[in-house]
């Protein structure tokens, strides 16, 4: 069938492809739009796992925070027990500020969470719920 071409026209001046080329070209379209949309998910949960990997070093130093308070804790009732009363005091002031510490880790580090949480890849996801549903609305013209 050489020279046969794969459109017609219709008496008017335009012409149409035909039906294969059509599948042929959607089939293309669709293997496109799939690569586009795998892109997309990679690069949301690389964000999404960089977020848990700062929220987790923020609950790590959180942790070593409240730990650190606590020695410093242990030394102030040493302290509070052996000699005199502003030796004790210094120390519970290096606890408060441990403890302070912790505490703004603790925090930025569960925000952090919070703002990578879920783990789905939520705009990758919806990007596909719009394109199948725009396909399905295609296919019913």
């Amino acid at each position: 069938m050489r020279g046969v071409s794969t459109a017609y026209h219709d008496g008017q001046g335009t012409t149409d492809e035909s039906v294969g080329v059509l599948v042929s070209r959607a089939s293309e379209q669709v293997s496109q739009l799939v690569r586009q949309e795998f892109q997309l998910a990679q690069v949301e949960m690389r964000q999404k796992g960089k977020r848990f990997g700062i929220g987790g070093g923020l609950f790590t130093g959180a942790g070593l925070m409240a730990f650190l308070a606590l020695q410093a804790l242990v030394a102030a009732a040493i302290a509070a027990v052996t000699v005199v009363l502003p030796v004790w005091a210094a120390a519970l002031v290096v606890v408060g500020a441990l403890l302070l510490i912790a505490g703004a880790l603790g925090i930025a580090g569960r925000l952090e969470m919070r703002r990578a949480a879920p783990a789905a890849p939520r705009q990758a996801i919806a990007s596909v719920k719009t394109d199948v549903a725009e396909l399905k609305e295609a296919a019913h013209r």
